[in-house]
């Protein structure tokens, strides 16, 4: 089942070193890791990027931020969409569904 994720970037180096391989590489997504949207902080810097991912298997999350480790800090959290949190909030269960820590 497919699983998202919000995924928060902080250039370690600002943003030019990313979008330069960016442009050069692509995302450079491995297959089975789908992109689905993405959301810079407009403070002037354009150092932070929040991202929504979506896959099946989150262990592609690890070899796709091994890619980019040396140029952004990764934290990696598993979403669900807020109709999904509401309805778990209206039957009164707020656990996590149980998911592979792909934060480290």
């Amino acid at each position: 089942m497919a699983m998202l994720f919000m995924v928060i970037e902080k250039y370690s180096h600002g943003p030019g070193p990313v979008y330069e391989r960016a442009a050069q590489r692509g995302r450079m997504l491995p297959e089975g890791l789908r992109y689905i949207d993405s959301w810079v902080v407009n403070d002037g810097r354009l150092d932070r990027c929040f991202q929504v991912m979506e896959t099946d298997d989150p262990e592609l999350l690890n070899s796709w931020r091994a890619q980019w480790a040396d140029l952004v800090d990764f934290e990696v959290l598993p979403v669900i969409k807020s109709g999904e949190a509401a309805r778990r909030a209206a039957s009164g269960g707020t656990a996590a569904v149980a998911a592979d820590d792909s934060s480290g």
